[in-house]
């Protein structure tokens, strides 16, 4: 009964968190860890999930993104620390958004702040997830230029954009884990949006704005 009511407990928290950040940015279901769907699965599963957590990975750590004047390098790396985040680690959500800011462009630093906050838990939510170790990263498995981009680009007045923007919309999955007891789970989700960057000739890449979770340039 006890192990239940954990998991229930864990259950709500997954929903509450998903229902705040739909109120918090307007797009899409962020979706937190879920567990097994029945208890029997539970039981079978439980002594491997046991052999897996006696040595648990080390804790990720928020790790600046990489600097280069190669726009798809660039946009991957940047795609990387978007969902990179781990609560084991010591440090709160803020910092891990400061790796995107640090390479943001001056006049778009305030609005992208606002951009990779809605990629983000709440603090609140940080809190509850913790206490799961629940940790997450993205698996890229396309950059593509967005068609929409090209238009756009062939239509801008001179002058009308930075040196060297472009865009470059990433798809990939989405991979989230956490624990609980000596149980583990693990959940998947496909994910899509562009990001925007500037990369001036022989310059380092700078961050414009990202687009909103699953609303990429087509």
């Amino acid at each position: 009964m006890r192990f239940f009511q954990r998991r229930r407990r864990l259950l709500i928290a997954i929903i509450a968190s998903g229902a705040a950040m739909i109120v918090l940015v307007g797009f899409g279901v962020y979706g937190l860890l879920r567990g097994p769907l029945h208890g029997a699965e539970s039981e079978q599963r439980g002594p491997e999930a046991s052999e897996r957590l006696e040595t648990p990975p080390r804790p990720l750590r928020p790790v600046p993104v990489l600097s280069t004047s190669n726009p798809e390098l660039f946009a991957r790396s940047v795609a990387s620390a978007l969902f990179t985040w781990d609560t084991r680690h010591p440090s709160g959500p803020s910092e891990w958004a400061q790796m995107l800011v640090d390479v943001a462009d001056a006049d778009e630093a305030a609005a992208l702040a606002s951009d990779v906050r809605g990629y983000l838990p709440l603090p609140e939510m940080w809190e509850q997830l913790s206490a799961y170790g629940t940790r997450q990263r993205l698996d890229v498995e396309s950059v593509t230029l967005p068609d929409a981009w090209t238009t756009a680009l062939g239509q801008a007045a001179p002058g009308q954009l930075p040196r060297g923007t472009s865009a470059f919309t990433i798809d990939g999955t989405r991979l989230r884990e956490g624990t609980w007891g000596m149980e583990d789970a693990r959940s998947t989700r496909h994910v899509s949006f562009t990001v925007f960057i500037a990369c001036p000739a022989h310059e380092p890449c700078r961050l414009l704005r990202i687009s909103k979770l699953d609303r990429p340039l087509e």
